[in-house]
């Protein structure tokens, strides 16, 4: 067996056992994709990272759920780069962070156990409308819940997601997911996301499909689109979004345009750090 340090992270949250956790393991390398996966199962947390070396960025970041390796995640990113200043002793850094879907720019603010982070994401890429009433249909809802003016859409900035605006706060409170029928929708998008935006603050839920999990607590990878989406429809390029109320994991997720790309940001809480050992 090897040993590798570890760290376990609340991120999105600026208090313990709260936001959405991630495991992160160092100096992974050598570490089979077999082995990554496994433990990912062995955490069950919705997501947990290997570090590696990089030739092209500061660190490569691998991201695994229970179920497979994702290409990008927001909360992992975040995450990563203040485990990754934790093991380095760097408190004010810019890191270049290499995942499947490219290189992100992660800035880390970090003062002990606790940090501020924030990711710049890849340029959004748009896809297809959807059918509003299907959707609706999906997570339990009536079709005049939809939002009337902003209807669903495809957009990626690296992990596919369905943003699904709702007409209010109360219609978002009354989800709840259809597994069959989020598997269906789940065909083109890894994250179904609710939101009610009301200025520049939003409410928002996530349903992921089947095969990721229940319902997730904060969703990075899903801001950056839902913020992409509201700029280039109604010219919104800052909002501050609140998930995980439901599940009581509060989580604030902070997202604003920069040079035409989401950045999306927010504190990290280190709960754990020591040393795990892998086949």
């Amino acid at each position: 067996m090897t040993r590798h340090q570890y760290t376990l992270l609340d991120v999105f949250t600026d208090r313990p056992l709260a936001g959405n956790g991630l495991a992160v393991v160092h100096d992974a390398d050598a570490v089979e994709d077999a082995t990554m996966l496994a433990f990912a199962k062995e955490t069950r947390l919705s997501e947990t990272t290997f570090v590696q070396t990089s030739d092209a960025a500061d660190y490569r970041n691998r991201i695994f759920t229970t179920a497979e390796e994702i290409p990008f995640a927001g909360h992992p990113s975040l995450g990563t780069a203040v485990a990754v200043s934790l093991q380095r002793g760097e408190e004010t850094v810019e890191y270049r962070q290499q995942t499947h879907a490219g290189i992100q720019p992660v800035r880390v603010e970090r003062d002990g156990d606790r940090a501020h982070a924030s990711v710049l994401q890849e340029p959004a890429v748009f896809g297809d409308e959807a059918d509003p009433a299907a959707i609706m249909a999906a997570v339990g809802l009536r079709a005049e819940d939809a939002h009337p003016d902003l209807p669903p859409q495809h957009v990626t900035t690296g992990l596919p997601t369905l943003i699904a605006p709702l007409v209010d706060a109360a219609a978002l409170s009354r989800a709840r997911r259809d597994d069959a029928a989020i598997a269906a929708l789940a065909e083109r998008a890894f994250n179904l996301y609710l939101c009610a935006v009301d200025g520049r603050a939003a409410s928002a839920r996530m349903f992921p499909s089947e095969i990721a999990g229940d319902e997730d607590p904060a969703t990075g990878s899903a801001a950056g689109p839902l913020l992409a989406y509201l700029d280039a429809r109604t010219g919104r390029d800052r909002l501050e979004i609140a998930q995980g109320i439901e599940m009581g994991r509060p989580s604030r997720l902070l997202a604003e345009m920069e040079d035409g790309r989401a950045r999306v940001g927010g504190d990290v809480v280190v709960l754990i750090t020591g040393t795990i050992r892998l086949p």
